[in-house]
């Protein structure tokens, strides 16, 4: 397996690819891109085999077609990327064998598109990319991606969906347990699993505190 250290080139280079081609917005940027490469390492690391070449490909090609939340064509975005991420890693050197593990890996790591992960590195990196939905930066990156589309913070008179169906396609809050507290259920590596259990942890106790100042009491299915 190739050490980090030697892939610093090439990390250098697709970032830079990344930059000039991907559609970057406050929750899809090149921080987001190194955040997933970074705790893709780690991932790999505990998990032990996967190949750091085809996951550092995948981990900074993967949002290269980058649509909106509320696009009809989100759930094709993943396959997309997959698509244009081939020629750009093959400028860089890798056969072909590791340009369809890389694309593989991008194709399924999508929420979205429902595509089952086979590899390890892509088991690895949809668990990177979810993991980064969670915890601090995910609480910023919720409310970032709700105010780009337009939503509310939240509910001003039912916060917490106590008497009320959650819509987060109207209140940015809503989408926590929505989508991601659910998240750590899905996660597909023992090391993806228990860092997404502490960070929803996280998130709950924000939660806890948000109710704290707006004068309620958090329910017991948010605690």
């Amino acid at each position: 397996m190739l050490d980090s250290v030697d892939l610093s080139d090439l990390r250098g280079a697709l970032r830079a690819e990344a930059a000039e081609r991907m559609a970057q917005d406050s929750a899809h940027d090149l921080a987001h891109l190194d955040r997933v490469w970074t705790t893709a390492q780690a991932l790999s690391e505990a998990e032990g085999g996967a190949d750091l070449r085809v996951l550092l490909g995948a981990s900074y090609l993967h949002d290269l077609v980058n649509l909106p939340k509320d696009s009809p064509h989100r759930a094709r975005a993943s396959t997309m990327a997959a698509s244009a991420a081939a020629p750009i890693l093959r400028s860089h050197g890798f056969t072909n064998h590791e340009v369809a593990a890389a694309q593989h890996a991008i194709a399924t790591h999508s929420f979205s598109a429902g595509l089952k992960p086979k590899s390890l590195e892509a088991r690895i990196l949809r668990d990177a990319d979810r993991l980064d939905a969670l915890g601090a930066i995910g609480i910023a990156r919720t409310f970032a991606v709700g105010g780009a589309l337009g939503r509310a913070l939240y509910d001003e008179n039912d916060p917490f969906a106590e008497h009320r169906a959650l819509d987060d396609s109207a209140w940015a809050l809503d989408h926590w347990p929505v989508k991601l507290f659910r998240l750590s259920e899905g996660m597909m590596t023992l090391a993806g699993k228990l860092t997404a259990q502490e960070r929803v942890a996280e998130m709950r106790a924000y939660a806890q505190v948000l109710a704290g100042e707006l004068g309620r009491v958090l329910p017991e299915s948010w605690a």
